[in-house]
């Protein structure tokens, strides 16, 4: 089966911007759907077009645009005319799934909310990403969300700065929560020939992807602190260490044979068996020491020696790589998706549909 057909017929009609609701759009778009990006010339479409980089300052489309805008058709559209507005209109009414991002208000205003189109077009599927609710107007900002849902507090290392993730990761998580229900509501759909509408705070998603730090708060009181890469609950779990010729390593040992196989692989005899490491909650108890115990042992070692050493003996290991390294990955090279643009450029991003299916 090809992934790429898996949706030919689905058409989905895309009023958003910026990340969360384009990333669901390019997911139904790799899978094959028919997705229309309606962008408004007034303001020259989508803000993310403007966000380039001083090296693509004469690009036509900006890297950070194209990351989650491939395999769509642009339909340019003043929505406040009521030309536009009747085109926009006449391509819903022959869609599957409309796409939001728009503020209720400017939603209602319009005439674009879930409640007046669905009542025109019952079949319809009305998927929504708000920022705090669906009724509530305060503007989202991923750094800001990391801020107030806990993820800045809990990132950066211990005494410093709070951080920020690298990426918009919670448009990132919203946007999987949103596809997630769209595919249940096409589920539905194809049982009852009903539509939907679903919805997805980008606040909820921030919540809900706390996961084990938040369930340590819930269930034994443990505010969770900045720690760097290093886990509350598992050691030597995170921990950095650097070989003889400086390359860094990252370990995940996550029970006590894997503990006993990195020590083999380290020459550090009966280590295991001392009272200070003897289980999981005695080597986060005494992590510091045991860090330091290690890091003498990993300088002593080159690297892809000691990284097929590990692997051999099934400790879970990695080498931190560097974006070019990454995606020089003969695997990685396999997901990246090109396209040419009609003015020539050649736009490329990772997809976003990376699953396998017999």
């Amino acid at each position: 089966m090809q992934k790429e057909l898996l949706f030919k017929d689905l058409k989905i009609v895309e009023l958003a911007g910026v990340l969360a609701g384009p990333a669901v759009g390019m997911f139904f778009a790799e899978l094959g759907a028919n997705v229309l990006k309606v962008e408004n010339p007034t303001n020259n479409g989508d803000v993310t077009r403007s966000w380039r980089l001083e090296s693509e300052i004469e690009n036509e489309q900006s890297a950070y645009y194209s990351s989650v805008n491939y395999n769509k058709t642009i339909l340019w559209a003043d929505l406040k005319k009521a030309d536009d507005f009747e085109i926009v209109m006449n391509q819903i009414e022959s869609a599957d799934v409309v796409i939001s991002n728009f503020k209720p208000s400017s939603a209602k205003i319009l005439g674009l909310d879930a409640v007046a189109l669905r009542k025109k077009f019952p079949k319809l599927i009305y998927a929504q990403i708000s920022g705090y609710g669906i009724d509530d107007e305060t503007p989202a900002f991923d750094v800001v969300l990391q801020a107030e849902t806990g993820f800045m507090n809990i990132n950066g290392e211990a005494g410093g700065a709070p951080l920020k993730m690298p990426i918009a990761m919670i448009d990132v998580l919203a946007a999987h929560q949103l596809k997630e229900a769209i595919l249940i509501a096409l589920l539905q759909y194809s049982k009852t020939g009903i539509g939907s509408t679903v919805h997805v705070s980008l606040y909820n998603a921030a919540l809900s992807s706390l996961v084990n730090q938040a369930t340590n708060y819930l269930m034994c009181g443990e505010i969770p602190q900045k720690m760097g890469s290093l886990h509350p609950n598992i050691a030597p779990y995170g921990e950095t260490f650097y070989t003889q010729e400086g390359k860094a390593i990252v370990l995940a040992v996550g029970n006590d044979k894997q503990f006993a196989s990195l020590c083999k692989c380290l020459d550090l005899k009966d280590i295991e068996d001392l009272n200070l490491f003897k289980t999981n909650a005695l080597r986060v108890q005494n992590r510091i020491v045991l860090g330091k115990i290690l890091a003498d042992a990993f300088l002593k070692v080159e690297s892809s020696m000691l990284l097929n050493e590990l692997k051999k003996n099934n400790v879970p290991c990695g080498e931190i790589r560097s974006m070019d390294e990454v995606l020089n990955n003969k695997t990685a090279q396999k997901l990246i998706l090109s396209e040419t643009l009609k003015e020539g450029q050649i736009t490329k991003r990772m997809a976003t549909a990376v699953f396998d299916i017999y």
